[in-house]
């Protein structure tokens, strides 16, 4: 692997910190902001949005930018951003500052997906995607369970802190490494066309917000719901934290090693399927050891499904990558975005313990739309 995909996994491992700092953190926001644990989900779910509709903007916008410069830009957006949510005084100057603090994982993570083909050879390309989005994974593993600590014993301003300065790391890092001139094709109005008509393309995208939609109704509350169902220490939180990344590791290592083995679009149903039966048997969690050992398949389907999903795309439509990955993350934000605000509307009617069951309704759904997305791919539609 060239040196350059450490530097864009370490990248997507920053973005991934600071996207993951607030549900890591919820509880000590809700409570030093004094606001609702539900009020305080709004910054995972306007979040989000921005990220939904910055993806394919933003592919747009900076179509013709060097990488180098892009992306190193946009880290050190990242730090000043999450500096000045750590200063905020309240929820209601922070909700904002946070909004425009994802506009850089709206470029990071699918302009670095973008470029992988111009920096490796045709046949690395799936593995080398997935690849750079093991930072995702790690960030999982070290950086969510991290910022649960410290936001838990040091407050959730620390926790911001720690991830402004790993942005700044990162951008020289990019800098450092990222060759000048590495600059994707611009994609026309044409192809823009081209790319929503495609039935495989665009039922794909379909595929990531169902499933991240089902994901995010559990997953945005995972530490308001362990506090009220187990009385969870940060402590205890982190370590659960750490145990459901490192098992999201495995699954993305393997799923990168295996998968132009197994198949692009089954890898994707395999993910899908785990993450699935999870959700299925969550109500068995009544203990923190039980909770972790029900979280397993979870954590192997979770990174490595969207890590399949963007190698698929790029399989089916390689001259429309640019485009197809920055929709499939705009794909997995809004799914974020749809169900944060939907487990936040269930917990102001305390609907807390019914969380997986729509999850779960997501998963299956994905599942389905999955089957039809192949079934398209293979008639070339």
């Amino acid at each position: 692997m060239p040196a350059v995909l450490w530097a864009l996994l370490f990248g997507n491992f920053v973005i991934g910190t600071g996207v993951m700092a607030v549900p890591g953190t919820l509880n000590d926001i809700s409570s030093s902001l004094a606001v609702s644990v539900a009020t305080a989900g709004q910054l995972i779910s306007a979040g989000a949005v921005l990220m939904a509709l910055g993806a394919p903007l933003c592919a747009a916008l900076v179509a013709g930018w060097d990488r180098r410069r892009l992306l190193a830009l946009s880290m050190l957006w990242y730090a000043l951003l999450h500096l000045a949510c750590a200063m905020a005084p309240n929820f209601a100057a922070l909700l904002p500052l946070r909004v425009l603090a994802l506009v850089s994982p709206a470029i990071f993570t699918p302009q670095a997906a973008a470029c992988v083909g111009l920096l490796v050879r045709p046949e690395q390309r799936g593995r080398a995607i997935t690849f750079i989005f093991l930072g995702w994974s790690v960030a999982s593993v070290l950086g969510m369970p991290i910022s649960a600590f410290v936001g838990g014993t040091l407050g959730w301003r620390s926790a911001f802190v720690l991830v402004a300065l790993l942005s700044v790391v990162s951008a020289a890092w990019v800098w450092r490494s990222m060759p000048d001139g590495v600059k994707p094709p611009a994609l026309s109005l044409a192809a823009w066309k081209e790319t929503f008509r495609s039935k495989a393309l665009m039922t794909c995208v379909a595929v990531t917000v169902l499933y991240a939609a089902g994901q995010f109704v559990q997953f945005s509350y995972f530490a308001p719901y362990f506090k009220q169902k187990l009385d969870i220490t940060p402590g205890a939180l982190s370590l659960y934290f750490m145990w459901f990344g490192a098992f999201g590791l495995l699954g993305n290592l393997v799923m990168s090693r295996y998968i132009d083995r197994v198949g692009v679009e089954r890898s994707v149903m395999i993910g899908v399927a785990l993450m699935a039966t999870s959700l299925l048997l969550f109500p068995l969690g009544t203990t923190l050891w039980l909770a972790a050992a029900v979280s397993v398949p979870w954590a192997l389907g979770c990174f490595s499904s969207n890590s399949a999903q963007q190698a698929r795309l790029v399989g089916i439509a390689p001259a429309l990558a640019a485009a197809s990955v920055a929709l499939n993350s705009s794909a997995m934000y809004a799914g974020q975005a749809i169900g944060a605000a939907t487990g936040g509307w269930m917990i102001s009617r305390g609907g807390m313990e019914s969380l997986h069951w729509v999850g779960l309704a997501g998963l299956l759904a994905a599942m389905a739309a999955s089957a039809l997305a192949t079934h398209y791919a293979r008639r070339g539609e």
